[in-house]
Protein backbone atom coordinates (compact mmCIF):
# COMPACT_ATOMS: atom_id res chain seq x y z
CA UNK A 1 0.00 0.00 0.00
CA UNK A 2 2.58 2.74 0.69
CA UNK A 3 4.22 1.98 -2.52
CA UNK A 4 1.66 4.15 -4.02
CA UNK A 5 2.20 7.04 -2.25
CA UNK A 6 3.31 9.62 -4.77
CA UNK A 7 3.19 9.59 -8.73
CA UNK A 8 0.02 11.47 -8.30
CA UNK A 9 -1.82 12.74 -11.67
CA UNK A 10 -1.00 16.14 -13.43
CA UNK A 11 -4.04 17.47 -15.53
CA UNK A 12 -5.10 20.41 -17.16
CA UNK A 13 -7.28 22.66 -16.53
CA UNK A 14 -9.35 23.88 -18.97
CA UNK A 15 -12.63 25.29 -18.42
CA UNK A 16 -11.87 26.89 -14.88
CA UNK A 17 -11.17 30.47 -16.35
CA UNK A 18 -11.61 29.55 -19.95
CA UNK A 19 -10.22 33.60 -20.62
CA UNK A 20 -6.59 33.30 -19.11
CA UNK A 21 -4.17 33.19 -21.70
CA UNK A 22 -1.40 30.68 -19.81
CA UNK A 23 -1.67 27.15 -19.20
CA UNK A 24 -3.45 25.81 -15.90
CA UNK A 25 -2.45 22.54 -14.47
CA UNK A 26 -3.46 21.11 -11.17
CA UNK A 27 -1.25 18.26 -9.42
CA UNK A 28 -4.32 15.78 -7.86
CA UNK A 29 -2.74 14.93 -4.37
CA UNK A 30 -5.81 13.46 -3.05
CA UNK A 31 -4.83 10.10 -5.51
CA UNK A 32 -2.57 9.38 -2.80
CA UNK A 33 -3.76 6.41 -0.27
CA UNK A 34 -4.72 8.19 2.39
CA UNK A 35 -5.94 11.04 0.41
CA UNK A 36 -3.91 13.76 0.66
CA UNK A 37 -0.28 15.44 0.00
CA UNK A 38 0.81 14.84 3.79
CA UNK A 39 0.85 10.93 3.04
CA UNK A 40 4.33 12.06 1.56
CA UNK A 41 5.43 13.68 4.48
CA UNK A 42 3.87 11.19 7.04
CA UNK A 43 5.92 8.41 4.76
CA UNK A 44 8.94 9.97 4.84
CA UNK A 45 9.35 11.01 8.18
CA UNK A 46 8.14 7.43 10.04
CA UNK A 47 10.47 6.21 7.22
CA UNK A 48 13.24 7.97 8.14
CA UNK A 49 12.58 7.49 12.29
CA UNK A 50 12.65 3.43 12.11
CA UNK A 51 15.66 3.64 10.05
CA UNK A 52 17.47 6.46 12.73
CA UNK A 53 15.92 3.73 15.53
CA UNK A 54 14.37 6.37 16.95
CA UNK A 55 11.10 4.56 16.16
CA UNK A 56 11.09 0.61 17.10
CA UNK A 57 7.89 -1.23 15.57
CA UNK A 58 6.04 -2.97 18.34
CA UNK A 59 7.42 -1.19 21.19
CA UNK A 60 7.44 2.49 20.01
CA UNK A 61 4.86 5.17 20.27
CA UNK A 62 4.68 8.15 17.65
CA UNK A 63 3.06 11.47 19.14
CA UNK A 64 2.09 14.15 16.43
CA UNK A 65 -0.31 17.31 16.18
CA UNK A 66 -1.85 17.75 12.97
CA UNK A 67 -5.08 19.12 11.63
CA UNK A 68 -6.06 15.96 9.96
CA UNK A 69 -4.44 14.94 6.52
CA UNK A 70 -0.88 14.15 8.37
CA UNK A 71 -2.78 12.52 10.94
CA UNK A 72 -4.22 9.82 8.32
CA UNK A 73 -0.92 9.02 6.58
CA UNK A 74 0.71 8.70 9.72
CA UNK A 75 -2.07 6.19 10.85
CA UNK A 76 -1.52 4.61 7.83
CA UNK A 77 2.05 3.94 8.22
CA UNK A 78 2.38 3.44 11.68
CA UNK A 79 -0.33 0.79 11.07
CA UNK A 80 1.64 -1.13 8.21
CA UNK A 81 4.58 -0.80 10.21
CA UNK A 82 3.11 -1.81 13.67
CA UNK A 83 3.47 1.48 15.58
CA UNK A 84 1.00 2.46 17.98
CA UNK A 85 0.18 6.03 17.19
CA UNK A 86 -1.42 9.05 19.35
CA UNK A 87 -2.70 11.92 17.30
CA UNK A 88 -3.44 15.43 18.70
CA UNK A 89 -6.17 17.89 17.08
CA UNK A 90 -8.71 19.99 17.20
CA UNK A 91 -12.46 20.96 17.13
CA UNK A 92 -11.70 22.05 13.62
CA UNK A 93 -10.16 19.15 12.05
CA UNK A 94 -13.47 17.14 10.98
CA UNK A 95 -15.09 14.38 11.73
CA UNK A 96 -14.66 12.40 9.08
CA UNK A 97 -11.04 12.89 9.26
CA UNK A 98 -10.81 11.95 13.01
CA UNK A 99 -13.25 8.86 11.87
CA UNK A 100 -10.55 7.54 9.48
CA UNK A 101 -7.62 7.91 12.09
CA UNK A 102 -9.15 5.88 14.57
CA UNK A 103 -10.76 3.09 11.95
CA UNK A 104 -6.55 2.71 11.04
CA UNK A 105 -6.11 1.84 15.19
CA UNK A 106 -4.71 5.69 15.92
CA UNK A 107 -5.61 7.07 19.51
CA UNK A 108 -7.06 10.47 18.85
CA UNK A 109 -7.26 12.82 21.43
CA UNK A 110 -9.18 16.22 20.71
CA UNK A 111 -7.85 19.66 22.67
CA UNK A 112 -10.52 22.03 23.77
CA UNK A 113 -8.78 24.57 25.01
CA UNK A 114 -7.55 28.21 23.14
CA UNK A 115 -4.31 29.53 23.69
CA UNK A 116 -4.94 33.04 25.44
CA UNK A 117 -2.16 35.00 23.40
CA UNK A 118 -2.75 33.58 20.01
CA UNK A 119 -6.38 32.93 19.80
CA UNK A 120 -5.57 29.50 18.00
CA UNK A 121 -5.73 26.03 19.51
CA UNK A 122 -1.94 24.92 17.83
CA UNK A 123 -0.11 26.24 20.71
CA UNK A 124 -2.31 24.20 23.30
CA UNK A 125 -2.11 21.11 20.42
CA UNK A 126 1.71 21.43 20.69
CA UNK A 127 2.24 21.87 24.20
CA UNK A 128 -0.46 18.77 25.02
CA UNK A 129 1.82 17.33 22.64
CA UNK A 130 5.06 17.75 24.75
CA UNK A 131 3.56 16.37 27.56
CA UNK A 132 2.49 12.97 26.56
CA UNK A 133 6.22 12.53 25.23
CA UNK A 134 7.40 13.26 29.04
CA UNK A 135 4.38 11.05 29.77
CA UNK A 136 5.04 7.67 27.70
CA UNK A 137 8.27 5.55 27.44
CA UNK A 138 9.69 5.16 24.13
CA UNK A 139 7.07 7.83 22.81
CA UNK A 140 8.60 9.65 19.98
CA UNK A 141 7.56 13.36 18.28
CA UNK A 142 8.33 13.48 13.96
CA UNK A 143 7.43 17.12 14.36
CA UNK A 144 6.50 18.04 11.42
CA UNK A 145 6.74 21.49 11.84
CA UNK A 146 10.76 21.34 12.44
CA UNK A 147 11.83 17.93 10.43
CA UNK A 148 13.67 18.44 7.38
CA UNK A 149 12.49 14.99 6.14
CA UNK A 150 9.11 16.74 5.80
CA UNK A 151 10.13 19.18 3.06
CA UNK A 152 12.71 16.13 1.90
CA UNK A 153 9.60 13.96 0.93
CA UNK A 154 8.86 17.48 -1.82
CA UNK A 155 11.73 16.97 -3.89
CA UNK A 156 9.70 14.48 -5.55
CA UNK A 157 6.32 16.10 -5.72
CA UNK A 158 8.44 19.04 -7.91
CA UNK A 159 10.31 16.26 -9.92
CA UNK A 160 7.42 15.23 -10.83
CA UNK A 161 5.54 18.34 -11.71
CA UNK A 162 8.35 19.05 -13.97
CA UNK A 163 8.40 15.91 -15.62
CA UNK A 164 4.67 15.87 -16.25
CA UNK A 165 4.67 19.51 -17.29
CA UNK A 166 5.46 20.06 -21.35
CA UNK A 167 8.37 22.48 -21.33
CA UNK A 168 8.64 22.16 -17.30
CA UNK A 169 6.31 24.76 -14.72
CA UNK A 170 7.09 28.90 -15.01
CA UNK A 171 4.82 29.09 -11.84
CA UNK A 172 3.50 27.31 -9.13
CA UNK A 173 1.06 27.89 -6.87
CA UNK A 174 1.64 26.49 -3.22
CA UNK A 175 -0.40 26.41 -0.29
CA UNK A 176 1.48 27.04 3.47
CA UNK A 177 1.12 25.38 6.79
CA UNK A 178 4.27 23.33 7.91
CA UNK A 179 6.37 25.04 5.06
CA UNK A 180 6.94 21.32 4.30
CA UNK A 181 5.54 21.65 0.72
CA UNK A 182 6.43 24.67 0.12
CA UNK A 183 10.15 24.02 1.22
CA UNK A 184 10.66 20.82 -0.55
CA UNK A 185 9.41 22.08 -3.60
CA UNK A 186 12.03 25.58 -3.58
CA UNK A 187 14.48 23.66 -2.46
CA UNK A 188 14.37 20.99 -5.42
CA UNK A 189 13.86 24.11 -8.01
CA UNK A 190 17.26 25.47 -6.88
CA UNK A 191 19.34 22.48 -6.54
CA UNK A 192 17.84 21.60 -10.42
CA UNK A 193 18.51 25.53 -11.62
CA UNK A 194 14.86 25.46 -12.65
CA UNK A 195 13.39 29.25 -14.24
CA UNK A 196 9.97 28.78 -12.24
CA UNK A 197 8.45 31.22 -10.29
CA UNK A 198 7.20 30.25 -6.64
CA UNK A 199 3.78 31.26 -5.17
CA UNK A 200 3.42 31.00 -1.34
CA UNK A 201 -0.49 30.89 -0.89
CA UNK A 202 -1.18 31.93 2.97
CA UNK A 203 -4.34 32.29 4.88
CA UNK A 204 -5.76 35.69 5.96
CA UNK A 205 -5.11 35.78 9.72
CA UNK A 206 -1.92 33.42 9.30
CA UNK A 207 1.24 34.92 11.06
CA UNK A 208 3.88 32.70 8.91
CA UNK A 209 4.75 35.72 6.84
CA UNK A 210 4.84 38.38 9.60
CA UNK A 211 1.52 39.22 9.97
CA UNK A 212 -1.07 39.10 12.53
CA UNK A 213 -2.80 36.33 13.77
CA UNK A 214 -6.66 36.18 12.87
CA UNK A 215 -9.48 33.38 13.21
CA UNK A 216 -9.32 30.94 10.68
CA UNK A 217 -12.04 28.13 9.44
CA UNK A 218 -9.99 26.45 7.17
CA UNK A 219 -7.99 23.42 8.81
CA UNK A 220 -4.48 22.93 7.29
CA UNK A 221 -3.96 26.17 5.88
CA UNK A 222 -1.75 28.81 7.24
CA UNK A 223 -0.63 28.40 10.94
CA UNK A 224 -1.08 30.18 14.43
CA UNK A 225 2.44 29.30 15.07
CA UNK A 226 5.68 30.24 12.64
CA UNK A 227 6.58 26.87 11.89
CA UNK A 228 10.68 25.82 12.08
CA UNK A 229 11.03 25.05 8.36
CA UNK A 230 9.98 28.63 7.72
CA UNK A 231 12.68 30.44 5.66
CA UNK A 232 12.75 33.94 4.27
CA UNK A 233 13.21 33.26 0.16
CA UNK A 234 11.60 30.31 -0.28
CA UNK A 235 8.90 32.13 -2.28
CA UNK A 236 9.02 34.85 -4.55
CA UNK A 237 5.94 36.27 -3.92
CA UNK A 238 3.28 35.65 -1.54
CA UNK A 239 -0.29 35.70 -1.59
CA UNK A 240 -3.06 35.81 1.48
CA UNK A 241 -6.60 34.74 0.54
CA UNK A 242 -9.29 34.58 2.90
CA UNK A 243 -11.50 31.72 3.59
CA UNK A 244 -14.73 32.60 1.37
CA UNK A 245 -11.90 32.48 -1.27
CA UNK A 246 -10.97 29.21 -0.60
CA UNK A 247 -15.25 28.25 -0.36
CA UNK A 248 -15.95 30.22 -3.86
CA UNK A 249 -12.86 28.84 -6.18
CA UNK A 250 -13.24 25.24 -4.09
CA UNK A 251 -17.06 25.51 -5.59
CA UNK A 252 -15.91 26.73 -8.73
CA UNK A 253 -13.07 23.98 -9.49
CA UNK A 254 -15.75 21.29 -8.87
CA UNK A 255 -18.51 23.61 -11.25
CA UNK A 256 -16.15 23.53 -13.85
CA UNK A 257 -13.96 20.73 -13.92
CA UNK A 258 -15.58 18.05 -11.68
CA UNK A 259 -12.73 18.26 -9.43
CA UNK A 260 -13.94 18.15 -5.83
CA UNK A 261 -11.14 19.30 -3.43
CA UNK A 262 -10.60 20.70 -0.17
CA UNK A 263 -9.79 23.98 1.37
CA UNK A 264 -6.66 24.46 0.24
CA UNK A 265 -7.05 23.84 -3.57
CA UNK A 266 -10.27 26.74 -3.07
CA UNK A 267 -6.91 29.28 -1.76
CA UNK A 268 -4.17 28.43 -4.35
CA UNK A 269 -6.95 29.01 -7.48
CA UNK A 270 -7.61 32.00 -5.85
CA UNK A 271 -4.28 33.14 -5.67
CA UNK A 272 -3.92 32.26 -10.07
CA UNK A 273 -6.56 34.64 -10.32
CA UNK A 274 -5.63 37.23 -7.49
CA UNK A 275 -2.39 37.64 -10.10
CA UNK A 276 -3.03 36.15 -13.34
CA UNK A 277 -3.49 39.36 -15.28
CA UNK A 278 0.49 39.18 -14.75
CA UNK A 279 1.02 35.99 -16.03
CA UNK A 280 2.31 36.16 -19.67
CA UNK A 281 0.64 34.72 -22.28
CA UNK A 282 2.08 31.02 -22.86
CA UNK A 283 3.44 30.42 -19.99
CA UNK A 284 2.53 27.24 -17.60
CA UNK A 285 0.95 27.39 -14.05
CA UNK A 286 0.70 24.81 -11.65
CA UNK A 287 -1.42 24.48 -8.54
CA UNK A 288 -1.08 21.79 -6.35
CA UNK A 289 -3.98 20.77 -4.64
CA UNK A 290 -3.54 19.10 -1.67
CA UNK A 291 -6.53 16.93 -0.63
CA UNK A 292 -9.93 15.41 -1.70
CA UNK A 293 -13.13 17.69 -0.50
CA UNK A 294 -15.11 14.75 0.59
CA UNK A 295 -13.62 15.61 4.34
CA UNK A 296 -15.29 18.97 3.72
CA UNK A 297 -18.81 18.45 2.97
CA UNK A 298 -20.21 19.49 5.91
CA UNK A 299 -17.97 23.01 5.91
CA UNK A 300 -17.22 24.40 2.23
CA UNK A 301 -19.93 22.19 0.22
CA UNK A 302 -22.81 22.78 2.64
CA UNK A 303 -24.88 25.88 1.78
CA UNK A 304 -26.19 25.95 5.69
CA UNK A 305 -22.44 25.80 6.92
CA UNK A 306 -21.55 28.73 4.17
CA UNK A 307 -24.27 31.13 4.54
CA UNK A 308 -23.80 30.55 9.02
CA UNK A 309 -20.21 32.08 8.25
CA UNK A 310 -20.53 34.37 5.32
CA UNK A 311 -24.21 35.33 5.11
CA UNK A 312 -26.85 34.55 1.90
CA UNK A 313 -25.20 31.58 -0.50
CA UNK A 314 -26.88 32.55 -3.34
CA UNK A 315 -26.24 36.25 -2.92
CA UNK A 316 -22.09 35.19 -2.40
CA UNK A 317 -22.46 33.16 -5.81
CA UNK A 318 -24.09 36.03 -7.70
CA UNK A 319 -20.99 38.29 -5.84
CA UNK A 320 -18.03 36.16 -6.97
CA UNK A 321 -18.65 34.10 -9.86
CA UNK A 322 -20.70 34.71 -13.25
CA UNK A 323 -24.59 35.46 -13.05
CA UNK A 324 -24.69 32.54 -15.80
CA UNK A 325 -22.90 30.15 -13.60
CA UNK A 326 -23.55 31.38 -10.20
CA UNK A 327 -27.45 30.13 -11.34
CA UNK A 328 -26.09 26.33 -11.52
CA UNK A 329 -23.97 26.25 -8.06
Amino acid sequence: MLQTVGRTPLVELTRFDPAARFRLYAKLEAHNPGGSIKDRSALELLRGAISEGRVIPGRSVVVESSSGNLGIGLAQACRYFGVRFVCVVDPRANRQNIAVMRALGAEVEVVTTIDPVSGEYLPVRLRRVREILAGTEDAYCPDQYANPLNPRSHHATMREICEAVPGGPDYLFCATSSCGTLRGCAEYAREQRLPVAIVAVDAEGSVIFGREPAPRLIPGHGAAVRPALHQDGLADEVVHVSDLDCVVNCRRLAHREAILAGGSAGAVLAAVRRVGGRIPAGAACVVILPDRGERYLDTIYDDDWVASHFGDVAHLWKEHVPVAEAATC
